[in-house]
């Protein structure tokens, strides 16, 4: 059976929704929290919250898809920063450039309250949501450091026939250890920063080129 079809609706409304949803998901629990909270805090009427996004699942799963839209536009951005320069020619330059883009990484993303809060809701809900199982927005973030990496095997800077496998690696290596940090060490800018330039020169001693 198809869900009921959702409006468009008009962006301030849809992003007050969202964030309020966001925000009371994490404080209450998804189960806790009500269509009539979402809208009071949203300043909306709770149909205004239906029509825009039919029932509280797929609230949820909107919720978490805007924080993956964010998350992705803030990978790309950072990997056109640091690891498409002319000048990363030896692997001296692309171990900093990784550094680099890993740190910044950790700073922008890792210590995102948005993606902190997805990543959360993600776990403790993820029965509710089939929908994130091989979804395209994971194929796309993982698509864009397989590229790099790619790019600098062919370059002969990075030893490996199996991009995509080297690509999680440096994921496991970085953003999984930070994640996988208790809460309050994930608060911390200088942990962070350690566990992703540890993460990145672990990686780049793994796969440098002979």
């Amino acid at each position: 059976m198809s869900e009921k079809p959702v409006r468009e609706g008009q962006a301030h409304k849809r992003a007050a929704i969202l964030t309020a949803a966001q925000e009371l998901f994490v404080q209450a629990g998804v189960e806790r929290t009500s269509m009539d909270a979402v809208a009071a805090r949203a300043g909306v009427s709770k149909r205004t919250v239906y029509d825009y996004h039919g029932d509280k699942r797929r609230l949820l799963l909107d919720v978490i898809e805007a924080a993956g839209e964010s998350a992705l536009t803030t990978l790309r951005t950072l990997a056109d920063d640091h690891l498409t320069s002319t000048e990363i020619r030896d692997v001296d330059a692309l171990a900093q450039a990784l550094t680099g883009f890993a740190v910044d990484l950790g700073r922008s993303l890792l210590m995102s309250s948005d993606y902190v809060a997805a990543v959360k809701l993600i776990a403790e809900n993820e029965p509710l949501l089939p929908e994130l199982d091989d979804h395209p927005l994971d194929r796309s973030h993982a698509r864009v450091l397989t590229e790099r990496v790619a790019h600098f095997a062919r370059l002969g800077l990075l030893d490996t026939e199996d991009p995509e496998l080297a690509a999680e690696h440096f994921q496991a290596l970085t953003t999984l250890r930070v994640l996988n940090e208790p809460a309050r060490r994930r608060a911390e800018p200088a942990t962070v920063e350690r566990i992703m330039t540890d993460g990145a020169q672990v990686f780049v001693r793994a796969y440098r080129a002979a």
